[in-house]
Protein backbone atom coordinates (compact mmCIF):
# COMPACT_ATOMS: atom_id res chain seq x y z
CA UNK A 1 0.00 0.00 0.00
CA UNK A 2 2.91 2.34 0.77
CA UNK A 3 4.38 1.59 -2.65
CA UNK A 4 1.08 2.53 -4.29
CA UNK A 5 0.82 5.81 -2.37
CA UNK A 6 4.36 6.75 -3.35
CA UNK A 7 3.63 6.06 -7.02
CA UNK A 8 0.38 8.07 -6.91
CA UNK A 9 2.17 11.02 -5.31
CA UNK A 10 4.93 10.95 -7.90
CA UNK A 11 2.42 10.63 -10.76
CA UNK A 12 0.34 13.56 -9.53
CA UNK A 13 3.47 15.68 -9.08
CA UNK A 14 4.75 14.87 -12.57
CA UNK A 15 1.34 15.61 -14.09
CA UNK A 16 1.23 18.95 -12.29
CA UNK A 17 4.70 19.89 -13.52
CA UNK A 18 3.82 18.93 -17.10
CA UNK A 19 0.61 20.96 -16.95
CA UNK A 20 2.43 23.96 -15.51
CA UNK A 21 5.12 23.79 -18.19
CA UNK A 22 2.46 23.44 -20.90
CA UNK A 23 0.67 26.56 -19.67
CA UNK A 24 3.96 28.41 -19.28
CA UNK A 25 5.05 27.87 -22.87
CA UNK A 26 1.63 28.14 -24.50
CA UNK A 27 1.09 31.62 -25.89
CA UNK A 28 -1.73 33.81 -24.63
CA UNK A 29 -4.24 34.14 -27.43
CA UNK A 30 -6.44 36.89 -25.99
CA UNK A 31 -4.53 39.70 -27.69
CA UNK A 32 -4.26 37.66 -30.85
CA UNK A 33 -8.00 37.03 -30.94
CA UNK A 34 -8.66 40.75 -30.47
CA UNK A 35 -6.38 41.64 -33.38
CA UNK A 36 -7.96 39.00 -35.57
CA UNK A 37 -11.43 40.23 -34.69
CA UNK A 38 -10.54 43.79 -35.70
CA UNK A 39 -8.93 42.50 -38.88
CA UNK A 40 -11.94 40.44 -39.88
CA UNK A 41 -14.32 43.34 -39.17
CA UNK A 42 -12.34 45.58 -41.51
CA UNK A 43 -12.28 42.96 -44.24
CA UNK A 44 -16.00 42.27 -43.85
CA UNK A 45 -16.61 45.99 -44.32
CA UNK A 46 -15.00 45.64 -47.75
CA UNK A 47 -17.13 42.55 -48.53
CA UNK A 48 -14.28 40.07 -48.19
CA UNK A 49 -15.43 36.83 -46.59
CA UNK A 50 -12.88 34.85 -44.57
CA UNK A 51 -13.28 31.09 -44.52
CA UNK A 52 -12.67 29.08 -41.33
CA UNK A 53 -9.59 27.52 -42.92
CA UNK A 54 -7.99 30.88 -43.72
CA UNK A 55 -4.33 31.23 -42.87
CA UNK A 56 -5.16 34.59 -41.29
CA UNK A 57 -6.59 32.71 -38.30
CA UNK A 58 -3.33 31.02 -37.36
CA UNK A 59 -0.03 32.75 -38.16
CA UNK A 60 0.02 35.19 -35.23
CA UNK A 61 0.10 32.41 -32.63
CA UNK A 62 1.68 29.75 -34.80
CA UNK A 63 5.16 29.87 -33.25
CA UNK A 64 6.14 26.56 -31.61
CA UNK A 65 6.70 26.56 -27.87
CA UNK A 66 9.67 25.02 -26.07
CA UNK A 67 8.06 21.60 -25.59
CA UNK A 68 7.03 21.44 -29.23
CA UNK A 69 10.52 22.44 -30.36
CA UNK A 70 12.04 19.65 -28.27
CA UNK A 71 9.56 17.04 -29.56
CA UNK A 72 10.11 18.30 -33.12
CA UNK A 73 13.70 17.05 -33.01
CA UNK A 74 12.40 13.49 -33.01
CA UNK A 75 8.84 13.66 -34.37
CA UNK A 76 6.84 16.47 -35.98
CA UNK A 77 3.82 16.18 -33.73
CA UNK A 78 2.17 19.38 -34.94
CA UNK A 79 2.16 18.22 -38.56
CA UNK A 80 0.83 14.82 -37.50
CA UNK A 81 -2.04 16.51 -35.65
CA UNK A 82 -2.82 18.63 -38.71
CA UNK A 83 -2.74 15.60 -41.02
CA UNK A 84 -5.08 13.79 -38.63
CA UNK A 85 -7.55 16.67 -38.71
CA UNK A 86 -6.91 17.55 -35.06
CA UNK A 87 -5.80 21.13 -35.61
CA UNK A 88 -7.56 22.35 -32.44
CA UNK A 89 -5.48 20.04 -30.23
CA UNK A 90 -2.22 21.63 -29.12
CA UNK A 91 0.90 19.53 -28.81
CA UNK A 92 1.28 20.24 -25.09
CA UNK A 93 -2.30 19.17 -24.42
CA UNK A 94 -1.84 16.02 -26.50
CA UNK A 95 1.26 15.08 -24.50
CA UNK A 96 -0.61 15.81 -21.27
CA UNK A 97 -3.47 13.53 -22.37
CA UNK A 98 -0.99 10.78 -23.22
CA UNK A 99 0.67 11.07 -19.83
CA UNK A 100 -2.70 11.08 -18.05
CA UNK A 101 -3.81 7.91 -19.82
CA UNK A 102 -0.52 6.24 -18.93
CA UNK A 103 -0.86 7.17 -15.26
CA UNK A 104 -4.52 6.09 -15.15
CA UNK A 105 -3.86 2.67 -16.68
CA UNK A 106 -0.91 2.18 -14.35
CA UNK A 107 -3.02 2.91 -11.27
CA UNK A 108 -5.69 0.46 -12.42
CA UNK A 109 -3.02 -2.16 -13.08
CA UNK A 110 -1.44 -1.72 -9.65
CA UNK A 111 -4.82 -2.05 -7.95
CA UNK A 112 -6.11 -5.03 -9.93
CA UNK A 113 -3.10 -7.06 -11.01
CA UNK A 114 -1.00 -9.15 -8.59
CA UNK A 115 2.10 -8.65 -10.81
CA UNK A 116 3.28 -5.22 -9.68
CA UNK A 117 6.68 -5.30 -11.39
CA UNK A 118 5.22 -4.84 -14.90
CA UNK A 119 3.74 -1.39 -14.23
CA UNK A 120 6.39 0.42 -16.38
CA UNK A 121 5.25 -1.54 -19.44
CA UNK A 122 1.63 -0.67 -18.66
CA UNK A 123 2.55 3.00 -18.33
CA UNK A 124 4.38 2.97 -21.68
CA UNK A 125 1.40 1.25 -23.31
CA UNK A 126 -0.96 3.89 -21.93
CA UNK A 127 1.25 6.70 -23.21
CA UNK A 128 1.49 5.00 -26.62
CA UNK A 129 -2.31 4.62 -27.02
CA UNK A 130 -2.94 8.27 -28.11
CA UNK A 131 -0.01 8.07 -30.53
CA UNK A 132 -1.40 4.84 -32.02
CA UNK A 133 -4.79 6.53 -32.42
CA UNK A 134 -3.07 9.53 -34.02
CA UNK A 135 -1.21 7.23 -36.42
CA UNK A 136 -4.45 5.56 -37.52
CA UNK A 137 -6.17 8.93 -37.98
CA UNK A 138 -3.28 10.23 -40.12
CA UNK A 139 -3.30 7.11 -42.29
CA UNK A 140 -7.07 7.26 -42.78
CA UNK A 141 -7.07 10.96 -43.64
CA UNK A 142 -4.13 10.65 -46.05
CA UNK A 143 -5.81 7.68 -47.72
CA UNK A 144 -8.94 9.78 -48.21
CA UNK A 145 -6.81 12.62 -49.60
CA UNK A 146 -5.19 10.23 -52.09
CA UNK A 147 -8.60 8.96 -53.21
CA UNK A 148 -9.83 12.53 -53.82
CA UNK A 149 -6.75 13.66 -55.73
CA UNK A 150 -7.45 12.17 -59.22
CA UNK A 151 -10.88 13.81 -59.51
CA UNK A 152 -9.43 17.10 -58.29
CA UNK A 153 -6.69 16.99 -60.92
CA UNK A 154 -9.32 16.33 -63.58
CA UNK A 155 -11.25 19.36 -62.30
CA UNK A 156 -8.15 21.57 -62.55
CA UNK A 157 -7.47 20.22 -66.04
CA UNK A 158 -11.00 21.04 -67.18
CA UNK A 159 -10.71 24.53 -65.69
CA UNK A 160 -7.48 25.11 -67.63
CA UNK A 161 -9.11 23.94 -70.87
CA UNK A 162 -11.97 26.34 -70.19
CA UNK A 163 -9.52 29.23 -70.19
CA UNK A 164 -9.11 29.76 -66.46
CA UNK A 165 -5.78 30.16 -64.71
CA UNK A 166 -4.15 27.59 -62.45
CA UNK A 167 -4.96 29.54 -59.24
CA UNK A 168 -8.59 29.70 -60.36
CA UNK A 169 -8.53 25.92 -60.85
CA UNK A 170 -7.09 25.44 -57.37
CA UNK A 171 -9.81 27.71 -55.96
CA UNK A 172 -12.44 25.64 -57.77
CA UNK A 173 -11.07 22.46 -56.20
CA UNK A 174 -11.10 24.14 -52.78
CA UNK A 175 -14.77 24.99 -53.23
CA UNK A 176 -15.89 21.66 -54.67
CA UNK A 177 -13.77 19.06 -52.83
CA UNK A 178 -14.54 17.81 -49.34
CA UNK A 179 -12.22 17.53 -46.40
CA UNK A 180 -9.28 16.90 -46.32
CA UNK A 181 -8.36 17.88 -49.88
CA UNK A 182 -10.61 20.92 -50.17
CA UNK A 183 -9.30 22.81 -47.11
CA UNK A 184 -5.68 22.05 -48.02
CA UNK A 185 -6.07 23.38 -51.57
CA UNK A 186 -8.01 26.31 -50.14
CA UNK A 187 -5.09 27.14 -47.88
CA UNK A 188 -2.75 26.94 -50.86
CA UNK A 189 -4.98 29.33 -52.83
CA UNK A 190 -5.20 31.80 -49.94
CA UNK A 191 -1.42 31.82 -49.52
CA UNK A 192 -0.80 32.75 -53.14
CA UNK A 193 -3.72 35.18 -53.05
CA UNK A 194 -2.05 37.01 -50.15
CA UNK A 195 1.24 37.44 -52.01
CA UNK A 196 3.08 34.14 -51.62
CA UNK A 197 4.41 32.90 -54.98
CA UNK A 198 2.35 30.04 -56.35
CA UNK A 199 5.41 27.79 -56.57
CA UNK A 200 6.15 28.31 -52.89
CA UNK A 201 2.52 27.77 -51.90
CA UNK A 202 2.43 24.47 -53.80
CA UNK A 203 5.71 23.41 -52.25
CA UNK A 204 4.30 24.09 -48.78
CA UNK A 205 1.25 22.01 -49.69
CA UNK A 206 3.50 19.10 -50.68
CA UNK A 207 5.45 19.48 -47.44
CA UNK A 208 2.30 19.40 -45.31
CA UNK A 209 0.77 16.36 -47.01
CA UNK A 210 2.91 13.24 -47.28
CA UNK A 211 1.59 11.97 -50.61
CA UNK A 212 3.73 10.90 -53.56
CA UNK A 213 1.08 11.67 -56.18
CA UNK A 214 0.72 15.20 -54.81
CA UNK A 215 4.46 15.65 -55.21
CA UNK A 216 4.12 14.53 -58.84
CA UNK A 217 1.49 17.23 -59.32
CA UNK A 218 3.59 19.94 -57.68
CA UNK A 219 6.72 18.93 -59.60
CA UNK A 220 4.85 18.94 -62.91
CA UNK A 221 3.44 22.40 -62.22
CA UNK A 222 6.87 23.78 -61.29
CA UNK A 223 8.47 22.31 -64.42
CA UNK A 224 5.66 23.52 -66.67
CA UNK A 225 5.95 27.07 -65.34
CA UNK A 226 9.68 27.05 -66.10
CA UNK A 227 9.77 25.19 -69.43
CA UNK A 228 6.21 25.53 -70.77
CA UNK A 229 3.92 22.84 -72.13
CA UNK A 230 0.31 21.72 -71.95
CA UNK A 231 -0.40 21.53 -68.22
CA UNK A 232 -3.92 20.19 -68.74
CA UNK A 233 -2.60 17.16 -70.63
CA UNK A 234 0.04 16.59 -67.96
CA UNK A 235 -2.60 16.61 -65.22
CA UNK A 236 -4.73 14.15 -67.21
CA UNK A 237 -1.78 11.76 -67.41
CA UNK A 238 -1.06 12.10 -63.70
CA UNK A 239 -4.67 11.39 -62.74
CA UNK A 240 -4.68 8.36 -65.07
CA UNK A 241 -1.45 7.15 -63.46
CA UNK A 242 -2.94 7.51 -59.98
CA UNK A 243 -6.03 5.50 -60.94
CA UNK A 244 -3.90 2.76 -62.47
CA UNK A 245 -1.86 2.61 -59.27
CA UNK A 246 -5.04 2.22 -57.23
CA UNK A 247 -6.05 -0.68 -59.49
CA UNK A 248 -2.71 -2.40 -59.01
CA UNK A 249 -2.86 -1.84 -55.25
CA UNK A 250 -6.28 -3.50 -55.16
CA UNK A 251 -4.90 -6.50 -57.01
CA UNK A 252 -1.98 -6.69 -54.59
CA UNK A 253 -4.36 -6.56 -51.62
CA UNK A 254 -6.29 -9.48 -53.10
CA UNK A 255 -3.17 -11.55 -53.80
CA UNK A 256 -1.62 -10.93 -50.37
CA UNK A 257 -4.84 -11.51 -48.45
CA UNK A 258 -3.82 -15.02 -47.42
CA UNK A 259 -0.43 -13.82 -46.18
CA UNK A 260 -1.97 -10.98 -44.17
CA UNK A 261 -4.51 -13.32 -42.60
CA UNK A 262 -1.75 -15.80 -41.73
CA UNK A 263 0.22 -12.99 -40.12
CA UNK A 264 -2.75 -11.94 -37.99
CA UNK A 265 -3.32 -15.51 -36.84
CA UNK A 266 0.35 -16.14 -36.03
CA UNK A 267 0.69 -12.86 -34.14
CA UNK A 268 -2.54 -13.32 -32.19
CA UNK A 269 -1.91 -16.98 -31.29
CA UNK A 270 0.72 -16.48 -28.51
CA UNK A 271 -1.28 -13.85 -26.53
CA UNK A 272 -4.50 -15.86 -26.86
CA UNK A 273 -2.72 -19.05 -25.77
CA UNK A 274 -1.16 -17.17 -22.84
CA UNK A 275 -4.54 -15.90 -21.63
CA UNK A 276 -6.08 -19.36 -22.08
CA UNK A 277 -3.36 -21.07 -20.04
CA UNK A 278 -3.58 -18.32 -17.43
CA UNK A 279 -7.25 -19.17 -17.05
CA UNK A 280 -6.78 -22.95 -17.01
CA UNK A 281 -3.58 -23.26 -14.98
CA UNK A 282 -2.63 -20.05 -13.20
CA UNK A 283 0.35 -21.41 -11.24
CA UNK A 284 1.87 -22.97 -14.35
CA UNK A 285 1.88 -19.67 -16.23
CA UNK A 286 3.10 -17.65 -13.26
CA UNK A 287 6.42 -19.52 -13.43
CA UNK A 288 7.25 -17.21 -16.32
CA UNK A 289 7.13 -14.27 -13.91
CA UNK A 290 8.54 -15.84 -10.74
CA UNK A 291 11.46 -17.82 -12.11
CA UNK A 292 14.49 -15.94 -13.58
CA UNK A 293 14.67 -18.36 -16.49
CA UNK A 294 10.96 -17.78 -17.09
CA UNK A 295 11.55 -14.03 -17.22
CA UNK A 296 14.24 -14.54 -19.85
CA UNK A 297 11.97 -16.81 -21.88
CA UNK A 298 9.14 -14.29 -21.67
CA UNK A 299 11.39 -11.43 -22.79
CA UNK A 300 12.76 -13.52 -25.66
CA UNK A 301 9.23 -14.44 -26.72
CA UNK A 302 8.13 -10.78 -26.82
CA UNK A 303 11.21 -9.79 -28.82
CA UNK A 304 10.68 -12.63 -31.30
CA UNK A 305 7.03 -11.64 -31.58
CA UNK A 306 7.97 -8.14 -32.73
CA UNK A 307 10.66 -9.54 -35.03
CA UNK A 308 8.15 -11.90 -36.62
CA UNK A 309 5.64 -9.06 -37.09
CA UNK A 310 8.31 -6.98 -38.86
CA UNK A 311 9.24 -9.88 -41.14
CA UNK A 312 5.62 -10.62 -42.07
CA UNK A 313 5.04 -6.92 -42.74
CA UNK A 314 8.08 -6.82 -45.02
CA UNK A 315 6.94 -9.91 -46.94
CA UNK A 316 3.39 -8.75 -47.65
CA UNK A 317 4.29 -5.11 -48.38
CA UNK A 318 4.79 -4.49 -52.10
CA UNK A 319 5.52 -0.94 -53.21
CA UNK A 320 3.76 0.31 -56.32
Amino acid sequence: MTYLLIFVSVAVSVSGVVYAIANMFTSDTSAVEARLENLTKKRNATSVVLESSSILTSPLDDAPNLIESFIGRFFNLRRALENAGLKDVETAKFLLIAGGIGVGLTLVFLIVSPIKSFFPLVFLFGVACPFIYLWFMVRRRLAKFAAQLPDSLDLISQALRAGQSLPAGIQLVAQQAEDPLGPEFGRCYEEQNLGVPLEEALQKLADRIDNLDLRFFVTSVLLQRQTGGDLAEILDKISHLIRERFTIQGQIQALTGEGRLSGVVLLALPPVLFLTMLRLNYDYVMMLFRDPLGNQMLAAGIILQFFGAAMIKKIITIKV
